[in-house]
């Protein structure tokens, strides 16, 4: 007979161990939001609502992402088990339903920013600067299963010209109402005819359908191919494409690509906003370009917090005049980095007279002048709509002595002569960001973003392997995200007062 002692191992948690700061950080938290979204009732010896977050956030922190890791880790790692204090460990399910439907929507996100408040109380960040950067992470989704919005919208063009043919084919053909009939118009008087001719449907080998029944089907299927469509634009929803297998995830060019050819993966444009090298903020977009991302994070902040940061500094992605003019209305200086700020350097783009820059404007008279000495007067104004719904209105300058010009060839290939489209707004505030970041402290600011926000994603990307999400769809997928800065904004806290460095904010400029 085998004989078992049972052990007491009396375990005793070190007071400089992460998983100290990871029970007093949770403990102190409000678990209202989290109580009230979980309804399911706790069997006797089961882990609560709370351990059930702690336990999460440590197998993150510890690098068990899914759900078997962190059913597995409850068992035989001694800080999970700890975290358990004697109750049952979960299955993989239960962490699963906790996550999928207990920390998802305003749950997660409200203890993500309860956690950001207390770092904010506490010193470890300021309000004044707020480094923004961003990074796409591909899908859980599968690579091939796409649809493209340009080839529906082309599919259905071509289906519908066929229709409109074949409907008025079929108008003369059973002598219907004059007026051009519809789809369904069409269908209901076919099949009308159906039942007055006593029609009998056939299928099969050797069977011949009647005229008639060919028109109905080819009818139905043109009827069937028309939803499919319509589907598709109800999924994509603006978009340029979407994943069969995860219907929020848009096809994106990723900087890690297995195959090096430059290969489209399904995946979410992660946003993240950075101050004292901790996540304060986080968004997720399906837009592939980061310019139209930054008013909604900076709107989703303000009204999590109810506070906003003195600067926004965030490099050449970001720069438009919607984000300049956004930031400006919120009280908010922006030290974007102008998308010619590196060009603008070299000696080549300042010796170009022929671009609109280095061309002498006049306010005066609102004209520039070329190279050959020649006026662009103002020819007309237009607007031009973004993505988004913003309207900015554009300038148009256009030269009227460009015909025998010696250096037209040099200037523009227009046959037209030269022009020059410029939005005085967007310069204005182009000119104060240049003025900005050129400073000694914008030099500093952008010095800390390359080293803060990066840093983010450096950690999670290549430390954490954090490059493909484990969650589909967009609400489960901003769950995953803010669990991940949720456990790296404590393992960051823990590792800086180890360093002895939880006071400091801002890195300085070393002296040359």
């Amino acid at each position: 007979m085998q004989v078992v002692m049972p052990l007491n191992l009396g375990l005793k948690l070190p007071e400089d161990d992460s998983l100290s700061l990871l029970i007093e950080i949770t403990e102190e938290m409000d678990y209202r939001e989290l109580n009230a979204a979980y309804e399911r009732r706790e069997a006797a010896g089961e882990a609560s609502a709370k351990q059930l977050f702690q336990l999460v956030t440590c197998g993150f922190m510890n690098g068990h992402y899914s759900l078997r890791k962190m059913r597995d880790a409850c068992r035989y790692d001694l800080r999970m088990i700890y975290l358990l204090r004697g109750r049952k460990a979960p299955s993989h399910e239960r962490f699963g339903d906790f996550i999928r439907h207990r920390l998802t929507g305003d749950v997660m996100e409200n203890l993500f920013y309860q956690l950001v408040t207390k770092l904010l109380e506490r010193g470890h960040i300021s309000l004044e600067n707020l480094f923004v950067d961003g990074t796409k992470i591909e899908a859980n989704a599968n690579r091939y299963s796409f649809v493209w919005g340009k080839a529906v919208s082309r599919n259905e063009e071509k289906m519908q010209a066929k229709l409109q043919m074949k409907l008025l084919d079929l108008q003369t053909e059973y002598n219907t109402i004059e007026t051009p009939p519809t789809l369904q118009d069409m269908l209901t008087h076919l099949y009308k005819l159906k039942a007055e001719r006593k029609v009998t449907f056939v299928s099969g080998k050797g069977c011949r359908k009647s005229t008639l029944q060919k028109d109905i089907e080819e009818l139905e299927e043109c009827r069937r191919r028309q939803e499919k469509y319509d589907a598709h634009k109800a999924i994509l929803n603006g978009r340029s494409s979407y994943s069969k297998t995860d219907h929020d995830a848009t096809f994106m060019r990723m900087k890690e690509d297995p195959m090096k050819n430059g290969q489209l993966k399904p995946g979410y444009n992660l946003q993240i906003g950075v101050s004292g090298e901790f996540a304060v903020t986080a968004g997720l977009s399906s837009e592939r370009s980061d310019m139209l991302t930054l008013m909604p994070l900076m709107k989703r902040m303000k009204e999590k917090l109810e506070q906003v940061f003195t600067r926004v500094i965030a490099d050449a992605g970001y720069e438009s005049e919607e984000n300049y003019k956004g930031l400006k209305e919120m009280g908010v200086e922006a030290y974007i980095k102008p998308s010619n700020y590196e060009k603008g350097k070299t000696r080549a783009y300042r010796a170009n007279r022929f671009r609109a820059e280095n061309m002498p404007y006049d306010d005066a008279s609102d004209s520039f002048t070329c190279p050959n000495g020649k006026q662009l007067t103002l020819s007309s104004k237009k607007h031009s709509k973004s993505k988004s719904g913003f309207i900015s209105e554009v300038s148009v300058y256009r030269c009227l002595a460009c015909a025998d010009c010696p250096m037209r060839k040099l200037c523009t290939k227009s046959a037209s002569g030269r022009t020059i489209q410029r939005s005085e707004a967007f310069w204005a505030y182009r000119a104060e960001a240049q003025a900005r970041i050129t400073t000694e402290l914008g030099t500093q600011l952008r010095m800390n973003r390359s080293i803060q926000s990066e840093g983010i994603f450096g950690v999670l990307k290549q430390d954490w392997g954090f490059r493909r999400f484990l969650r589909r769809g967009s609400v489960n997928v901003f769950t995953e995200v803010l669990l991940y800065l949720f456990a790296f904004n404590v393992a960051k806290l823990h590792s800086k007062i180890q360093r002895q460095k939880d006071g400091v904010i801002i890195h300085q400029l070393k002296a040359s």
